[in-house]
């Protein structure tokens, strides 16, 4: 059986996951996990994680900017903040076009902030950051379709979600 494709996302698969999720709403929840590990070496990147994925695994490494006493080595905690908010808007907005029909043959997404590093460094009480932007060049056989699939990404994208929405965070220190 071949894949029906449009936009990279494989509609088949899609579609059943969706009748799946209509059918049992429990079947939309999956649980999500990063586990990293503090480098103390002097050398290398400062924190690393290995995400499981459906083909495997992959190691991801981060590492703050020098002038906060990294070594720049890998992008900083909030580039990937900002990727991740950027390839889920992506996803969804290229399935969402699928979903629709929409045939896109250029997507690209930015996702933009500026950080206010001062209660970071103890020395203020400003929020963090105040605006996120992000920018999506698109084109498609439909263009009169695109701004209805921004919205509905918009509307849709769990990354979305997590940064216009409190969510509830939950720590817990375990001391060895």
């Amino acid at each position: 059986m071949i894949a029906v494709k449009l936009n990279n996302v494989d509609m088949d698969k899609a579609g059943a996951f969706a009748q799946e999720a209509k059918a049992d709403r429990s079947k939309a929840i999956k649980a999500k996990k990063v586990e990293g590990s503090w480098n103390f070496s002097e050398r290398g990147p400062q924190f690393s994680a290995v995400l499981a994925h459906a083909s495997g695994t992959t190691t991801i490494e981060a590492d703050a900017p020098p002038f906060l006493g990294g070594g720049g080595q890998k992008p900083d905690p909030v580039q990937y903040c900002l990727f991740g908010l950027a390839a889920c808007f992506a996803q969804t907005f290229a399935s969402v076009a699928a979903e629709k029909g929409v045939k896109l043959s250029k997507l690209s997404v930015s996702a933009q902030n500026t950080v206010n590093l001062s209660a970071a460094l103890g020395i203020g009480k400003e929020p963090p950051t105040e605006l996120v932007k992000i920018t999506v060049t698109a084109s498609g056989a439909e263009s009169s379709k695109l701004p209805e699939i921004e919205a509905l990404a918009k509307e849709r994208c769990p990354g979305v979600h997590c940064l216009t929405n409190p969510i509830r965070l939950q720590t817990e220190l375990k001391v060895e």
